[in-house]
């Protein structure tokens, strides 16, 4: 049985989007040209693809066992013409956290990888979350991302770590603590962690408030570093956390303290699919690896930092300074 591609593209495109007018358009074809594309792939497959009714399309049983296995074949037709016409797209790649502003360290990547190729090394997508990116990822919509990894992981995702940043609390002047030049994590327990949306839903700020006994917690939406600043400033009570290297507004009445005993690191995490093939994704890891040695990111002292337990690097004994490899770790 030979499979076209063609056909399996629209197959996967009108899977995604449940809609066939949408694929349609996403392919340049007319809606009836690709409704021929998908009938001719289920008259091949001898199976329905999709259930179709009056409330639209979804995918029949056998649509969803098709589904991944077609997304594995187009990834593995892009490959295989690129091996023979030396074409290449731009790596895609997408970021999240966007509060803690990731394109800081995606930048300096991006220039040590650029002046290694000789061309800008990836193309950025969409702003969305953890969920959303490794459903990207797993679907072929993207090559990459970058932002905190934690578990569950999805099977089939592989994720380096780039950096280990130290994190500072952010509050307002009014706040009993504000005039100190470093604060211990224990010391905020009488404040209120201001969280930018549902504490369930943000991992790291979730593990510090539970290991560091923050008991008081409010959650506002987030809007933006500026605005987010500011509700926290309008209350003597909050605080927040905020990576070091972040550049924050000039919002009136702000302060950033250092965390110290233990100082709190914020693990960020090049994300991708194990089996993509796009040879950008190697010279972005390398350009990673590279930065984070000049750089010395990953230098993680167990004695002196605290990570959430998950990116606790595999080896690493209580009381021993350890620089994590650069190697995979998960």
């Amino acid at each position: 049985m030979d499979l076209d591609l063609g056909q399996v593209r629209a197959f996967v495109l009108a899977a995604d989007a449940l809609h066939f007018g949408r694929a349609a358009e996403a392919l340049s074809i007319s809606q009836q040209a690709l409704s021929k594309r998908v009938a001719r792939l289920e008259s091949l497959l001898g199976a329905e693809l999709f259930v179709r009714d009056g409330r639209g399309v979804r995918l029949s049983e056998a649509g969803h066992r098709f589904l991944g296995p077609a997304r594995r074949a187009l990834t593995a037709g892009e490959a295989a013409v690129v091996a023979v016409t030396g074409e290449r797209r731009p790596l895609r790649i997408d970021v999240w956290g966007h509060l803690y502003a990731p394109m800081r360290t995606m930048a300096r990547i991006a220039e040590r990888a650029a002046d290694r190729a000789g061309e800008p090394p990836f193309a950025l997508g969409h702003g969305r979350d953890l969920p959303s990116v490794t459903a990207a990822l797993l679907h072929g919509e993207i090559d990459a991302a970058f932002g905190r990894v934690h578990p569950p992981l999805p099977a089939g995702l592989a994720h380096r770590l780039v950096r280990l940043e130290p994190v500072d609390a952010v509050l307002g002047a009014g706040h009993p603590l504000a005039d100190e030049p470093a604060l211990r994590p224990g010391q905020l327990r009488g404040g209120v962690l201001w969280a930018p949306g549902a504490l369930d839903r943000l991992d790291f700020l979730h593990r510090f408030a539970a290991h560091f006994g923050i008991a008081e917690r409010a959650e506002g939406a987030n809007l933006g570093l500026d605005h987010f600043l500011a509700e926290l400033v309008a209350d003597p009570r909050r605080f927040s956390l905020m990576p070091a290297d972040v550049p924050l507004p000039a919002v009136p009445g702000l302060r950033s303290v250092p965390l110290v005993e233990p100082t709190p690191l914020y693990a960020w995490s090049l994300l991708w699919a194990g089996e993509n093939g796009h040879p950008g994704l190697r010279r972005l890891a390398a350009a990673c690896a590279a930065e984070a040695r000049s750089s010395r990111w990953l230098e993680y002292d167990p004695a002196r930092d605290w990570l959430p337990e998950p990116h606790l690097p595999a080896g690493t004994a209580a009381g021993m300074t350890s620089v994590v490899a650069e190697g995979d770790f998960g």
